[in-house]
């Protein structure tokens, strides 16, 4: 379906309405207060601005208390994170790790630094993650349940792991996802770098798997500048996480004795003073973020061609990207509203590349139906949702 340009005019000027006067309306922008100047100060001023230092310490806890979970290890992205996550569930070589087609490159590439495989699923249009019965019909087709594990009989291959993706801040379906994983023998890690303060039948995203992957980059909900963490109630394997982060050394040797080829991994405590402070201000930014989702959805309401995706039932999203859906996917149509919002200083973007469709991934294992992803591939416009929008211009 291709809009006219009526249509076209009326959706940017609806978009122009929410987004304000502003010359330039980012995607989503990190908001710094005065608290984040008075932390990153005191790290200047203390000269403890590296690896170590009492926000670390701060801010991981901060992170425990918010989320629920046992234990957070701060790093140096979401990327590294990740990767740490997989090592915690004994990723080895040429295994299949489970992935949504859709997902950021990072979920992929944090495969391949483990020398696995990325396996590519297809996702749910009621979550945006991966769907729970596709998976389940798709392993029981080509699946083979051995004493050891899973393994995929077109390949040859252990499948051992999923990783599931809380997609632009909403929650996967986790209780049916959890039991494929139970069924099929498989380990369970969460990228949820988009999803913190989303909440899952009221149990906060990363707490459900053995580990979870969060990020701090700069478009985050909140931001250390760059900045991770791995989040597990899993008490030796935050022990491991710790270690592996910090380059495998031997607490309490006076030379440096390390015992595992490990990762510089740390999130320097100057970012750590950032996030700190960021996370104190994030009941706030929700409550914005929440307002802002509110007023796309009425705005747009009315609408027959079109829709705001809405979170999941029985969820609460932090909303971290809100999404224009065309109801009939059209990449031209797409595409020409995203150029005609760049052309006025309002910045949108369509949904991540599709994983299958990357040149490193494209011979890679995957459903042989992937027409969900690539349907919202077709549809998708993020639109502008940094929280700060709602309270310029209400």
């Amino acid at each position: 379906m291709t809009m006219d340009d009526k249509q076209l005019n009326h959706l940017l000027s609806s978009i122009k309405q929410i987004c304000g006067d502003n010359s330039i309306t980012p995607l989503h922008e990190p908001t710094i207060g005065q608290l984040e100047k008075q932390y990153v100060q005191d790290c200047l001023d203390s000269g403890w601005i590296s690896s170590a230092g009492k926000y670390v310490d701060d801010f991981e806890k901060s992170l425990q208390n918010y989320t629920g979970v046992k234990y957070a290890i701060a790093t140096v992205n979401g990327t590294s994170a990740l990767h740490i996550c997989l090592l915690l569930a004994g990723v080895k070589a040429n295994e299949e790790v489970l992935i949504p087609n859709l997902t950021f490159i990072a979920t992929a590439n944090a495969v391949c630094y483990t020398s696995a495989i990325p396996h590519l699923i297809d996702v749910s249009m009621d979550t945006l993650g991966v769907d729970p019965v596709k998976l389940r019909i798709y392993l029981e087709d080509i699946g083979e349940l051995r004493l050891d594990g899973l393994y995929n009989k077109n390949t040859g291959n252990k499948i051992s792991t999923l990783i599931v993706m809380h997609t632009y801040g909403h929650p996967c379906d986790m209780d049916e996802l959890l039991i494929v994983c139970k069924k099929f023998n498989l380990k369970l890690i969460e990228d949820a770098a988009e999803s913190l303060g989303s909440f899952y039948h009221g149990k906060h995203t990363g707490q459900f798997g053995e580990s979870a992957a969060l990020s701090f980059n700069g478009n985050k909900i909140i931001s250390s500048g760059g900045g991770g963490a791995i989040l597990t109630n899993n008490s030796e394997l935050a022990a491991k996480a710790k270690h592996l982060t910090t380059t495998a050394k031997i607490p309490g040797t006076i030379s440096s004795e390390h015992d595992y080829i490990a990762y510089n991994y740390r999130l320097p405590n100057i970012n750590a003073a950032l996030g700190l402070a960021q996370i104190e201000s994030l009941p706030n930014k929700l409550v914005n973020k929440r307002l802002l989702a509110k007023k796309y959805q009425q705005t747009f309401a009315s609408e027959n061609h079109l829709k705001i995706f809405e979170e999941p039932k029985n969820c609460r999203s932090n909303y971290w990207l809100n999404l224009l859906l065309l109801n009939k996917p059209c990449r031209a149509t797409r595409d020409k509203l995203i150029t005609k919002c760049q052309e006025i200083g309002i910045y949108t973007r369509p949904v991540w590349g599709l994983m299958h469709r990357q040149v490193m991934f494209h011979q890679n294992p995957h459903m042989p139906n992937l027409e969900i992803s690539e349907r919202l591939f077709d549809s998708i416009i993020c639109l502008p949702s940094s929280p700060q929008l709602i309270s310029h211009n209400e």
